[in-house]
């Protein structure tokens, strides 16, 4: 089910396709703070939700952050950063379960590097021994991994990837967690300690080049239906209300 953004986060997307990245921060920031208020219709923010609806707000903030870093708006990036760990912190301390928390200690350490805070590296190793701790016996990690607050913790990460990759996924599901579901501790543990090796690299690529891609959403590869103006491809990629290319992420036509 979809998160009530209040069509912020498509008016994010559309700013990401005109490379306006300061524009593209200020959406993704209320599209965040909708979430937060409301994250659907039938959900407080603040009740215990096993699905993690709420994870669209951090992943939403977190992405505004990165949108600042991009646009050369440093200061812009650090306070939303810092308000980012504040508002993780809370909500894993009243609304979530123990391996949920520790998904929100990672997004804490992710807020840290997109705002260029010190403590990252610190950060994800609090969050891996915060997964270690919170799993036993009973622990499905591949269901949790699956869940939506799991999936928005990841999506930043993507994200940054693909715009790095030339659109294509450049981080798989199965690159962030381990390789042996039977110890889930290690399993989840292993999104945090990838994202320490990689995450820093993949916001300094971003910033360095000042490109930051829209998400990924639908796509059609070769289309004899789209082309776009400002590369040439005919890859095409669906996403929130946008139809953008898939290589460049600027919006492309129809044919």
């Amino acid at each position: 089910m979809h998160t009530n953004d209040n069509g912020h986060y498509a008016a994010a997307v559309a700013a990401l396709a005109d490379r306006r990245y300061e524009t593209a921060g200020d959406a993704y920031t209320r599209a965040g703070w909708s979430v937060l208020a409301d994250p659907r219709d039938d959900h407080d923010p603040f009740a215990p939700d096993d699905r993690g609806s709420i994870g669209d707000a951090p992943r939403h903030l977190l992405t505004a952050a990165l949108c600042y870093r991009v646009a050369d708006c440093p200061a812009r990036a650090t306070r939303r950063a810092t308000a980012g760990i504040a508002v993780v912190g809370d909500l894993g301390a009243t609304m979530a379960t123990p391996l949920q928390a520790a998904c929100f200690d990672e997004l804490a350490a992710d807020f840290r590097v997109a705002g260029g805070l010190n403590g990252a590296a610190d950060a994800y190793a609090d969050a891996a021994d915060a997964y270690r701790t919170a799993a036993d016996g009973s622990t499905e990690p591949q269901t949790v991994g699956a869940t939506p607050l799991f999936l928005a913790a990841a999506a930043p990460a993507k994200q940054l990837a693909r715009t790095l990759e030339n659109g294509e996924i450049a981080i798989e599901w199965e690159d962030l967690h381990g390789s042996d579901p039977s110890a889930p501790g290690d399993f989840l543990a292993a999104r945090a300690e990838y994202k320490r090796q990689r995450f820093p690299s993949l916001v300094d690529g971003c910033v360095e080049n000042g490109v930051l891609a829209a998400p990924r959403g639908t796509t059609e590869y070769a289309t004899d239906h789209h082309a776009c103006p400002a590369c040439g491809s005919r890859d095409v990629n669906w996403v929130a209300n946008s139809t953008l290319c898939l290589r460049c992420s600027r919006p492309t036509e129809p044919q």
